[in-house]
């Protein structure tokens, strides 16, 4: 549905908590809460041996937002098209600073390979977007995210949409309700996806 609803802080934090996302198709913003809806459990997130073998060999550094707006930019920078504008930046920018927006990267001597960014709110985690520059960037960036989300205690790895390139993880698809319960379950649970005592990068 298309509206012209403020990309505010407190408007996101209450669509993501209600099961809405938003989007920009053709220059307008509009709203998503898919049925199915698809996440990758925790619990059962696969990696294949050679991803593994990759993540060990420490060939990629990974940081945790150092540079939010590289990423969300990089994310949105697609020759096929993207639904990532300007006021979607904008506004997740936002988000970022008041410490809701995270990113994931990657890097390889000292430059930015690959790395994703969502909205982690309590026990929830809402992945919005990867991107990558060499070979299993991205891949390397989802490992750590699901590392660092079992690490700080969430529940819910929200994906919205089954693709490809996430099937190979264990990508499961839920009818809408069952993902609001346990959207409502992730939401009770008191987890931080860093630690607050911790220096800012």
């Amino acid at each position: 549905m298309s509206t012209a609803i403020p990309l505010t802080p407190e408007v996101l934090v209450s669509a993501y908590t209600h099961g809405i996302f938003p989007m920009d198709v053709g220059g307008q913003v509009e709203w998503f809460s898919p049925d199915p809806r698809a996440i990758l459990p925790l619990n059962a997130f696969r990696v294949s041996k050679n991803l593994a073998r990759r993540c060990r060999s420490r060939r990629f550094e990974i940081r945790l937002n150092t540079c939010f707006e590289q990423v969300i930019r990089a994310c949105g920078d697609r020759e096929e098209g993207t639904w990532i504008s300007n006021e979607i930046v904008t506004a997740y920018l936002r988000l970022h600073e008041l410490g809701l927006a995270h990113s994931v990267e990657t890097w390889q001597d000292g430059e930015l390979t690959g790395g994703l960014y969502g909205v982690a709110l309590r026990g929830a985690f809402f992945g919005e977007s990867m991107f990558h520059r060499r070979t299993d960037a991205s891949k390397v960036a989802l490992v750590a995210l699901v590392e660092q989300l079992r690490n700080r205690g969430f529940t819910l790895l929200d994906v919205q949409f089954t693709t490809p390139h996430l099937e190979q993880f264990g990508i499961v698809e839920i009818p809408r309700q069952e993902y609001l319960d346990r959207l409502a379950a992730a939401l009770d649970v008191d987890a931080q996806f860093v630690d607050p005592a911790a220096p800012p990068p």
